[in-house]
């Protein structure tokens, strides 16, 4: 829905030749004009002006009657190709102006055409053949151009039958009886002359040329090679124009009709492929020439009318009409009437004409919507479509009509050029086309102007003010423009002339213009000339955004992003699409420029609601003011509405302001907006104001949509976050959850509203809470007896629609109503078979133990236990077992008092309970509270509580013989040795079971050289100083020491061990270094390694290690902590098992220090200071090595990730190099997943600070 806009328009009359202008071409390198008449080739750049007479003499006669039959500038040569009537190929230097002919052909030359790529060149001479040429003139072929042959594409026929026998769609039978006419003849004032056209891609050209058999012209197509590839089909009325769109699918010529005058089209196999009829009478006019322009979108056609002179119009296709865009009327003047036409090979839209008196014209156009500037809800969104003498105004505010149909169409005298609506508001509904005649009319209004002689008098058309227009035409310069104001009556014209510069931006208040300037006094100016301006307003402040044919917007002279395709200010909003298939929607205001330039510039989150996806090649058409609907264009021609998230999202958020609930829910629901946002956006307000939510919805479906809806999830924060700088709305602190604070609030109003008339959105207000309040639901049914009110049946069938049924039967149940059981189990599909009997049952029971069997049916073992505990003495055991199985046993014992003995038989089973589950201490607490000594004992005995069997023990009492006897069970038997408890086994031993030998050998075993003398010299025992005691000594001297000197021996070794390895490792970094270069970035990495093991021969193929269970942890821990030479995690492993033996040695200081201090009563000096001087060896040994084995880099806490990203990098590379590079990928893998949970490992700390020497030892 695009009209051709004219932008710009440049003529001078200053160049002249000799002659008459005959062909016309476009220098690619430079953009000057190369015209050729019969005497010279002139060079005119359009935008200065400046003419240069390349040449006044050459290959033609000097008495004028030469004929110059094709121009071709050749950029790569920097010369220009002109072919001549007479047979001459001529190469004129565009440096030197040398001319030289290349080649000469004695028939005579009928037309030149150079490929697209310019490497080769068609010539067709006067014998009737093509001759093909390389770009150095050198012959590739020469063919005739007719030929009997079809070509190499001839159809194949497959024996289905004649034609008169085959389908004839709409034509019907009569199709099958028709007879095939003969070919007309060539029209009188066809030239003969060959035409010929090549395809985009130089691949293919096409040569139409008159048949000598039946005088018709005919199309035949050749391939690159100049073999034929295929012959049209015998088209009656085909004439001289040829044109192949340069994007390769159809190739475009004219048929003149009995009754009318086409554009057809066709396929490079020959065959028809559509058409189009032009405006014209019956031979009214002469087509001179059909031309695409580069980019294939627009179709001109150069005719000249038999009585009115030289027409040129401008077509576009989409959805498959053809559109009239532009006409050029050149008036009856032959001098006036342009001899030259091409379009610009580098911007697409722009034309280059040349007239009889050597005037040149270049127009630019670009493609523009022409919708209605409105800004409020009384704009119709109209946009207006040019269709010749035809506007098809489409309104989109009542609805979609997929071009080319439209709203309504307005029909005109003439053929329509510019369309512009009302800028007043309240009035931009109304709309004034400018026609080809001169003439503006208004829609609705008279129209006003004169008639102009020259085409497009007029650009840039604007309505400002009911009877004021303005316009620009072109000055008497290339370079000058001037601006015009066209008021109804002729002598309140006033004409203003404006010197323009590219990009300037001007005003125009009545009657003068002015520079534009911003609020700080620059100028403002695009650095480029734009095709599409709009001005609005950024963050409080005025900018005009333009935007240029290579798809760069602007505000001011600051670029705001590029690959922009189209753009549309609506409201507060900027809508652009892009040329990555995207439609970005920003809300001006709550941007500053440098803003709206970032937000471009960014790709958006997952939840940006600014940006959604659209179709590729998708433009805006326009967006409905005061709504939410964009319309965009497919590159088909179609439309689609969308609804743009921002766009939508900020129109709710204004009716929630308002406290519009009733239009804020429709456009949610029927756009799919979750509802929680109607809560979320102001949870206070909501709540304040729910009363007034009830009103507006006026309707129960409404509201339990509304509700049913409900969910934890806060959408401002999740699915439509607020615009940044929007203040947030806090949810209030009461406690509860959200769905449960709504539920709430909704409920309570409408029960004080009309708790009759919203009976079923209270009744949802129940079940939609987070814990569903069936019972309270179920019973509000029951009681369903007012006048007026739903009907309990009703209601019953609403909450069926909304809880399963089973589960509704099942709450019913726990109501213990039966009639609403009764109730609902009629309203389901249970058999009467299955639940009557139940229910009858149950109804002949006692209360309490009714109730008690219906909480046990609906598996509510707590409540079951609350009522059979009401049930007496004699449903006793059938509570314990019912404690027994669901293991309520906490829950029971509160329901008994301490004193009964019921209370007793729960704690025995209870205790049981814990027995069984590994915790026996606490089951002898509860067994010793209730009275059960004994079980209590023998539940602390197993449990190695030794205090609390004791007690327990003296509270039974035990007899002192038992009582000796449990001492030493305790201390013995139930492995208080065993677990290193040699105090408290002494202890026992020494208080209860009057064993003191056996407590001292307890000690002597422990290493507790001091208590066991204490109890030596208090029970008078210095005999087993020298039988138990000494010897322990010499035995803990010697196994101490040899466990220290394996300790040292084994630290020397992995010591030793790390310092290999991280040598290996430093080479393959240095090795690593050298193949990345000196200057690699990551080169300090590598030196921060601390677990990689370089020339591993181990190789892995379970990368993912089982974690099952806590044995298979251990394994893969052990696994990966492998001390075996050359294993991956070698040194990883080296570091753990040194800091194992730091730690064992330095907690041996209070044991060794115990160890002297007896050693030294015993005078056992000699073996304490070996002893002394073998730890303090140790701990030095250790100590020093600190430093060496766990390095500064290591120590670091901060650099956990520098060091995981360079083992990674270090052993894929290593691990590569031992493997040849063939399975990097699986490398990369392996390492990815070993190091995934490496961590810094921190040296050991030593205890410095704890005193074990002696220095009464040397």
């Amino acid at each position: 829905m695009r009209n051709l806009k004219l932008l710009k328009s440049l003529r001078s009359s200053e160049l002249r030749g000799p002659g008459s202008p005959q062909f016309l071409s476009v220098r690619a390198d430079t953009g000057s004009l190369l015209v050729v008449s019969q005497y010279a080739v002139t060079e005119y750049d359009p935008r200065t002006g400046q003419v240069t007479s390349l040449t006044a003499e050459g290959f033609l006669p000097e008495d004028g009657g030469g004929v110059v039959v094709g121009l071709q500038d050749l950029a790569e040569l920097e010369s220009a190709c002109l072919a001549t009537a007479g047979g001459d190929v001529v190469l004129f230097n565009l440096n030197t102006c040398q001319l030289e002919c290349v080649g000469s052909v004695d028939s005579g030359l009928t037309s030149m055409s150079w490929s697209p790529d310019e490497e080769l060149v068609i010539l067709t001479t006067g014998q009737e053949t093509i001759i093909m040429m390389t770009k150095e003139f050198e012959p590739i072929t020469e063919v005739g151009i007719h030929q009997d042959d079809f070509g190499e594409g001839k159809f194949i026929t497959v024996g289905w039958g004649k034609k008169e026998t085959q389908f004839h769609g709409s034509e019907g039978k009569q199709a099958a009886q028709r007879k095939i006419q003969a070919v007309q003849p060539a029209a009188g004032w066809d030239d003969r002359r060959p035409r010929v056209t090549w395809r985009g891609d130089g691949q293919l050209f096409a040569v139409s040329a008159v048949c000598p058999q039946t005088g018709a012209r005919k199309v035949r197509v050749w391939n690159r090679e100049g073999v034929l590839q295929a012959t049209s089909e015998p088209v009656d009325g085909l004439e001289e124009p040829l044109s192949w769109k340069p994007s390769g699918s159809l190739i475009a010529s004219t048929r003149r009709h009995p009754n009318k005058h086409s554009v057809v089209f066709l396929e490079k196999n020959g065959l028809l492929h559509g058409d189009f009829t032009l405006p014209l009478g019956k031979d009214q006019a002469k087509v001179k020439e059909l031309l695409w322009n580069s980019d294939s979108t627009v179709l001109a056609v150069w005719l000249e009318d038999m009585t009115a002179g030289e027409d040129g119009w401008l077509w576009t296709v989409g959805n498959h009409h053809w559109y009239l865009k532009q006409s050029l009327d050149f008036g009856g003047d032959r001098q006036a009437a342009p001899v030259c036409v091409c379009w610009d090979p580098e911007r697409p839209l722009r034309l280059h004409l040349a007239r009889r008196d050597w005037t040149c014209i270049t127009h630019d156009w670009g493609w523009t919507t022409e919708r209605s500037p409105g800004q409020d809800a009384a704009d119709n969104a109209n946009v207006a479509v040019i269709d010749g003498d035809k506007i098809l105004v489409t309104t989109f505010r009542q609805g979609v009509v997929p071009p080319p149909m439209c709203s309504f169409e307005l029909q005109l005298k003439s053929p329509v050029n510019q369309v512009t609506f009302l800028c007043r508001p309240q009035g931009t509904n109304q709309l004034a086309a400018f026609t080809a005649d001169g003439r503006i009319s208004v829609y609705r209004q008279s129209g006003v102007g004169a008639l102009q002689d020259d085409p497009l008098p007029l650009r840039q058309l604007l309505w400002l003010e009911d009877e004021l227009f303005v316009g620009v035409v072109s000055g008497l310069v290339p370079t000058s423009s001037t601006v015009q104001m066209l008021r109804p009556a002729p002598d309140d014209q006033d004409m203003l002339a404006v010197r323009s510069a590219n990009g300037r931006s001007s005003y125009c208040p009545d009657p003068s213009v002015e520079v534009w300037r911003d609020s700080t006094g620059c100028n403002i100016n695009f650095p480029v000339p734009c095709v599409q301006t709009s001005l609005c307003s950024v963050g409080g402040e005025e900018y005009l955004l333009g935007l240029t044919d290579r798809s760069h917007l602007y505000a001011g002279d600051t670029e705001l992003a590029s690959s922009v395709s189209s753009f549309a200010v609506c409201n507060d909003f900027l809508l652009i699409t892009t040329h990555s298939h995207t439609c970005r929607c920003l809300q001006l205001s709550a941007l500053s420029v440098k803003g709206l330039q970032a937000a471009l510039a960014s790709d958006g989150g997952q939840n940006d609601e600014t940006q959604r996806r659209v179709e590729r090649g998708s433009r805006i058409v326009t967006a409905v003011p005061g709504d939410t609907r964009v319309i965009l264009q497919m590159p088909r021609g179609n439309l689609e509405t969308v609804n743009h998230r921002a766009l939508l999202l900020a129109q709710l958020r204004k009716w929630l302001d308002s406290l519009k609930f009733r239009e804020a829910f429709e456009c949610m629901r029927k756009l799919r907006i979750n509802l929680n946002l109607i809560y979320d956006h102001n949870p206070k307000v909501f709540l304040e104001n729910i009363e007034t939510f009830i009103t507006q919805m006026n309707s129960i479906d409404h509201i339990n949509l509304f509700l049913t809806e409900l969910k934890e999830e806060d959408t401002t924060c999740s699915m439509y976050p607020r615009p940044e700088g929007s203040p947030i709305q806090l949810q209030p602190v009461s406690g509860q959850k959200k769905v449960d604070v709504v539920c709430d609030a909704l409920r309570s109003t409408m029960e004080t509203m009309d708790p009759n008339k919203f009976c079923l959105s209270i009744l949802t207000a129940h079940v939609k809470k987070t814990e569903p309040e069936l019972e309270v639901a179920l019973q509000k049914v029951h009681e369903l007896r007012a006048p007026g009110a739903v009907s309990a049946e009703e209601a019953l069938k609403f909450l069926l629609f909304l809880v399963n049924v089973n589960d509704l039967y099942e709450h019913s149940l726990g109501t213990y109503d039966f009639d609403l059981v009764l109730m609902v189990a009629e309203k389901s599909q249970k058999d009467p078979k299955e639940y009557l009997p139940f229910l009858n049952m149950l109804k002949s029971l006692e209360p309490n133990y009714q109730r008690f069997t219906i909480d046990k049916h609906l598996k509510r073992y707590r409540k079951a236990l609350l009522h059979l505990s009401k049930c007496g003495p004699e449903h006793f055991p059938e509570a314990l077992r019912l404690v027994r199985e669901q293991k309520l046993y906490s829950e029971a014992l509160r329901l008994f008092a301490a004193n009964d003995a019921q209370y007793k038989a729960l704690s025995c089973a209870y205790a049981e309970h814990l027995v069984e589950q590994q915790q026996a201490e606490q089951a002898g607490l509860l067994l010793w509270r209730c009275g059960e000594f004994v079980g209590a004992l023998q539940a602390f005995a197993g449990s190695s509580s030794w205090r609390n069997a004791i007690c327990v023990a003296q509270q039974i009492p035990l007899p002192p013989d038992q009582l000796a006897l449990l001492a030493r069970d305790l201390a013995g038997n139930q492995k208080l040795t065993e677990q290193r408890r040699y105090s408290e086994a002494a202890l026992l031993l020494d208080q209860y079971a009057k064993d003191c030998e056996e407590a001292i050998l307890a000690l002597i075993t422990g290493a507790v050289w001091e208590e066991a003398l204490r109890l030596i010299y208090m029970h008078d025992r210095q005999d087993i100083t020298e039988t138990n005691l000494k010897p322990a000594l010499f035995d803990a001297v010697s196994s101490h020491t040899v466990f220290l000197e394996a300790q040292v021996a084994t630290f020397a070794r992995h010591r030793a061990r790390l310092a290999v390895v991280r040598e290996q490792k430093e080479k393959a970094r240095l090795d690593m270094l050298d193949e990345d270069g000196p200057d690699c970035p990551d080169a300090e990495l590598y030196s921060e390694a601390s677990s990689v093991m370089t020339g591993s021969k181990y190789s892995h193929s379970n990368s993912r290690i089982s974690s099952r269970s806590s044995k298979n942890r251990r394994k893969a821990e052990r696994k990966k902590l492998s001390l075996k030479e050359g294993s991956p995690m070698e040194e990883r492993a080296l570091m753990y098992a040194l800091g194992e033996i730091v730690t064992t040695v330095d907690k041996m200081r209070e044991e060794v220090h115990n160890l002297l201090k007896a050693l030294v009563l015993f005078q056992l000096d000699r073996q304490a200071e070996k002893l002394q001087q073998t730890f303090e060896e140790a701990l030095q040994t250790t100590e020093a090595a600190l430093p060496e084995v766990w390095p500064d880099g290591i120590q670091n806490n901060n650099a956990p990730s520098t060091l995981l990203y360079t083992l990674f990098y270090l052993n894929a590379y290593l691990i590569c190099q031992q493997i040849g590079g063939s399975n990097i990928f699986l490398c990369l893998l392996y390492f990815l997943s070993l190091f995934v949970d490496v961590e810094v490992m921190a040296p050991p700390r030593m205890r410095s600070g704890v005193k074990w020497k002696l220095t009464i030892l040397k």
